[in-house]
């Protein structure tokens, strides 16, 4: 029994070849993906009447203050049919002491 070259097999090298350009076809798609899919927001054109971020944020940093003086402060909302504006606490207090007497 001698080793013939004919019995002798060596790796071969198909199996690494072949993962290599299965990755190769998975990481191109997944940049077309990419490509296509992504949004292009740096393309897009001012739109009227739509604001910037900062802009929105100091539009509801004024809100809230507005927000916040009207819900710690007295006030008329309609003073001919006698509509008031109370502080949240004292209409809590309010509306306790009512549902208390019931």
């Amino acid at each position: 029994m001698s080793d013939s070259p004919s019995n002798f097999s060596f790796p071969h090298r198909t199996p690494v070849f072949t993962a290599i350009i299965v990755l190769l076809c998975f990481a191109l798609f997944g940049w077309l993906a990419l490509k296509i899919y992504r949004p292009h927001a740096y393309a897009v054109d001012k739109v009227e009447g739509v604001k910037s971020p900062a802009e929105r944020k100091a539009l509801l940093v004024e809100h809230r203050t507005k927000e916040q003086a009207d819900s710690t402060s007295y006030g008329w909302l309609d003073q001919k049919a006698g509509v008031v504006r109370l502080p949240v606490e004292r209409a809590m207090e309010l509306t306790v002491s009512e549902h208390a007497r019931k």
